[in-house]
């Protein structure tokens, strides 16, 4: 059984919610947000990165960084830009991307499904990002994000949020990167309809945003610990989600880049690999993997085309058919000496959104040495290895498009 519920949501008011739209904490640097964010005092970016508040060079983990993310927003509520919904609230925030749609439920979701496995995890979290969402989300007092989870597809709710999305929406715009955003208010008789639907629901997936979560669920713990004598109906007991029907998610590719290739030469570095794979040199033109165990890799200049042979990887264990793990297994640890891809600074990663021209750039630049572009994991892998209580390695799924922030925010107060 999963729990949600309406909450009383902070929105921009409908004329500046295209100015107070922008991209989530974690896909731009602080000078990409800085640059983003500039001119534009109404942005979302000055509270969820609020180290662009100050001068170049500031420690985004200080003490007043994470102050200033709460005065901006005191301020954006202060001066109009943001008000807050009379009464609780459901919400259906429906992105469309490229004639991809997709549309969630947002509600405020449950910490003690977090800790009951209720709310499924595929990825570990490292506890410095865990950390820093958590002071976050702490100084605040606010989510600010949502998180981005996936419910395995139900008719009844399809046919609830089909009806009113026959509506006006609410919000209707579309951002720079060409994603149209709409979102619509529930404030009727339906709102119990889809939490008792949701009960009927054993698990979600966390689909993006598992130090957010973890984060929610850690703040709402501690908040627990201050104040024994809570009912778990307060406020901190919840936090902000969007959940999705797993049918309508679309998974994209995310590659890897290497800084070098552990003192080997590429003679050898490709001798080397024809132990694990069958090799196909394509020159110039970008080779993109077109099925699982299939890989593309960009060195001095050249596209190769890499097939898994038999016996590097397990179609009847969840984590060991995935292209991540190959990839790990037969070229990172042995090849390149890389053990911990959450740790090793040899190593990048890269959303298939910037396609391989971004990995061709970086190579070429000699930032980095090789390219790995990889097959993209389905909707249904990352179901089983949930499922199983298993991880999957570092940054495996790209989800696209974006959740924008700043359309609603939970308060935890």
């Amino acid at each position: 059984m999963t729990k949600i519920r309406p909450f009383r949501g902070f929105r921009p008011v409908k004329e500046k919610v295209h100015l107070v739209a922008s991209r989530p904490y974690d896909v731009l640097s602080t000078e990409e947000a800085r640059k983003e964010a500039e001119g534009n005092p109404d942005s979302f970016l000055h509270v969820v990165k609020p180290e662009i508040n100050f001068p170049q060079g500031k420690d985004p983990y200080s003490a007043d960084v994470y102050e200033m993310g709460k005065i901006v927003f005191d301020e954006l509520v202060g001066k109009g830009t943001f008000f807050r919904d009379d009464t609780d609230c459901l919400y259906i925030y429906r992105l469309t991307m490229n004639g991809h749609t997709q549309a969630g439920i947002v509600a405020a979701a449950s910490i003690d499904d977090y800790f009951s496995n209720a709310i499924k995890k595929h990825e570990l979290t490292r506890p410095d990002k865990e950390e820093d969402r958590k002071k976050h989300v702490m100084v605040s007092q606010i989510n600010a994000e949502p998180v981005f989870f996936a419910y395995p597809a139900r008719e009844q709710l399809d046919r609830i949020v089909a009806k009113i999305m026959e509506g006006a929406s609410e919000y209707d715009f579309v951002t720079n990167d060409g994603v149209r955003h709409e979102f619509w208010v529930i404030n009727g008789p339906e709102k119990e309809k889809i939490v008792a639907e949701f009960r009927k629901i054993p698990a979600v997936y966390v689909a993006d945003g598992h130090h957010r979560t973890a984060a929610a669920a850690l703040v709402g713990k501690e908040l627990r610990e201050e104040h024994p004598d809570y009912t778990g109906e307060e406020p901190f007991n919840y936090f902000l989600a969007v959940h999705f029907p797993d049918n309508q998610l679309k998974i994209i590719d995310y590659n890897r880049l290497v800084k070098d290739l552990n003192d080997m030469s590429v003679d050898e570095f490709l001798r080397k690999l024809e132990g694990a794979f069958d090799i196909s040199k394509t020159g110039k033109s970008p080779y993109k993997p077109s099925r699982l165990h299939e890989f593309g890799m960009y060195l001095e200049g050249n596209w190769y085309g890499l097939r898994a042979k038999n016996g590097t990887y397990d179609d009847h264990d969840p984590v060991g058919v995935l292209d991540v793990t190959i990839l790990s297994e037969q070229v990172l640890k042995p090849l390149l000496g890389i053990h911990d891809l959450r740790t090793d600074k040899r190593i990048d990663f890269v959303g298939g959104i910037r396609g391989l021209s971004e990995l061709e750039r970086r190579v070429d630049s000699g930032e980095m040495k090789v390219a790995f572009a990889l097959y993209p994991v389905s909707m249904q892998q990352l179901i089983d290895i949930a499922d199983s209580g298993k991880i999957m390695p570092p940054k495996t799924t790209w989800f696209e498009p974006k959740l924008r922030s700043g359309l609603v925010v939970y308060s935890l107060k």
